[in-house]
Parts: C-alpha cells; structure tokens; sequence
C-alpha cells in the first residue's frame, strides 16, 4: 500500500511538473524559429526534484497534452505536427534532459548547489542537442545557423534560469523528494 500511495504521489508530482512546463511555454520571447520560453526551467526542476523516472515522465505528460491538441508549446501551438517540425526535437530533449538531470541529482544523497548546476546544464545540454538536430534537418539550416537561431539566443537565459532552478532545489527538494 506505501508504495502504491508514493506511486500515486509521484504520478501526481509529475502532472503538476507536465502542466508547469506548459504554462512555461506562454512565458516567452517569440523569436523564429525557436522562441525563448521558461519549460527548460521547469525541465530542471522536475528532472531534480523528482528523480530521472518522474521527471521524464512529467514531460512525456506535457508533450502528450501538446500532441492530443491542447495549446501548450510555446506559442499556443498544439498537434503532432509539432512534435515533427523544427522545434519537435526541443520537445523530446524535454524528456531526455529531465531524465538525465535526475539520475545526474541522485548520484549525491544531499546534491549541493555545484552538482545541481552541473547535472541542469547536462541535461539542457541534451535538450539543445536533440533540439538541434532536429531544427537543422526540418529546417535544412547548417549547423553554424542551427547553433546562431537554435541555441545562443536562448544561452543567457537558460543560464539564469539553471542558476535559479538550482537554487529553488535546494530549498524545496527534501520536501518534495522525501514523500515520493
């Protein structure tokens, strides 16, 4: 029964982290064709607050509700052509990245400040990649005008933002991490 009820309570935490990155998604800049947005925020904090699994699974929850035709990627957009256009590999970096951060986290019992940066910035590191791989191929940009669109106006504010999720973990994870 315990573990059915922290099954229940992680499922939970999860859809909370899917609609939080959805509302991340309406907080944003709109440059073409990648816009700027607060999910990778939300990205790191699911994948450190709630493990590899949960946090993977909380973006799978947001991608789903995009692809099903609800308005939740960036720009109120919404459908499977999403997921296959030149933003579509940001998406599915989404759940790569916060699973990467979370098995990154849990290396350290009590991950500090450091380690929490490190293991956000592998993890949107990952989402960049596959983000870019995709924008180069459906977009046909080279990879120089993939990095110039995809990736360096976006650089400065994930920065901050991985510094402010890191930060927001710290004060909240034992709260969090210790009823899943």
């Amino acid at each position: 029964m315990a573990a059915e009820k922290r099954s229940l309570r992680g499922m939970a935490y999860a859809s909370m982290f899917g609609a939080l990155t959805a509302v991340g998604a309406y907080i944003m800049i709109p440059l073409p064709p990648v816009p700027v947005t607060m999910q990778t925020l939300f990205v790191s904090l699911a994948g450190a607050l709630l493990g590899g699994y949960l946090g993977a699974l909380s973006q799978v929850v947001y991608i789903l509700l995009g692809v099903i035709g609800l308005p939740v990627f960036a720009g109120g957009k919404a459908g499977f052509g999403v997921l296959i256009g030149p933003t579509g590999g940001y998406l599915i970096g989404f759940v790569v990245g916060a699973f990467i951060i979370g098995k990154l986290t849990s290396l350290r019992q009590e991950p500090g400040l450091l380690w929490l940066m490190v293991a956000m910035t592998a993890g949107i590191g990952i989402v960049y990649t596959l983000g870019i791989i995709q924008l180069m191929i459906v977009a046909k940009l080279s990879f120089v005008k993939a990095i110039w669109v995809g990736l360096l106006p976006s650089l400065p504010g994930d920065m901050i933002k991985i510094v402010v999720a890191a930060l927001i973990c710290r004060k909240i994870r034992r709260r969090i991490f210790n009823k899943i």
